[in-house]
C-alpha cells in the first residue's frame, strides 16, 4: 500500500491546477538540492513539500490494472500520485530515454488518469527536465476486432 502523506482542504481540484502546483513545488527542490542524488531523495522532498501545501500525496502507489479480464493488483507503481489526479514519475539522470515518456503515457491509460509529469532532477536546467504528458484519447477498436465481436453475437 502506498504511503499516504496528507489530505487537507483548500487545495486545487482540477488536474491542470494540481500539475502546475507540482511543477511549482519541484522547482525549488531542483534549485536548493541540485542534481546528482538518488530519485528516492527527490521523491521524499517533493512529497513533503506538496504535503505542506495541503495535497494528498501517495508515494510508490501500486496501481492495479485489468488485462484479459484479470485484475493485477500491482500493475505498476507510481512514484507519486498527487490528489488522486496526477501521476508524477521522477528521474535523476543526465539524459532520459524517450521510453520513460511512453511508459508514463501507458500508466495514464491504464490508471484512467489524464495528466502525468515526468520530472528529471538530473537535468542541468529545471525547464529541460520537466515534461507534461497527457493521456491519449481512447482509440476505436480496429475493424477486425469489431467484426470479430459482431460474429460472436
Amino acid at each position: 500500500m502506498g504511503l499516504l502523506l496528507s489530505l487537507t482542504m483548500n487545495t486545487p481540484t482540477d488536474e491542470e491546477a494540481v500539475a502546475k502546483a507540482v511543477v511549482d513545488a519541484a522547482y525549488p527542490v531542483h534549485v536548493d538540492v541540485g542534481p546528482g542524488l538518488l530519485e528516492s531523495v527527490y521523491e521524499t522532498i517533493l512529497a513533503r513539500r506538496l504535503q505542506r501545501l495541503g495535497f494528498r500525496v501517495e508515494r510508490q502507489k501500486p496501481i492495479p490494472i485489468v488485462v484479459d479480464g484479470t485484475t493485477l493488483d500491482e500493475g505498476f507503481r507510481a512514484d507519486l500520485m498527487v490528489a488522486d489526479q496526477v501521476i508524477v514519475e521522477l528521474k535523476s539522470m543526465v539524459t532520459i530515454s524517450p521510453v520513460f515518456k511512453k511508459q508514463l503515457r501507458s500508466y495514464l491509460r491504464l490508471s484512467g488518469k489524464k495528466i502525468g509529469l515526468l520530472i528529471n532532477f538530473g537535468a542541468e536546467m529545471f525547464k529541460d527536465g520537466v515534461e507534461r504528458v497527457v493521456a491519449a484519447k481512447p482509440e476505436k477498436a480496429p475493424p477486425a476486432q469489431q467484426n470479430h465481436s459482431a460474429l460472436q453475437k
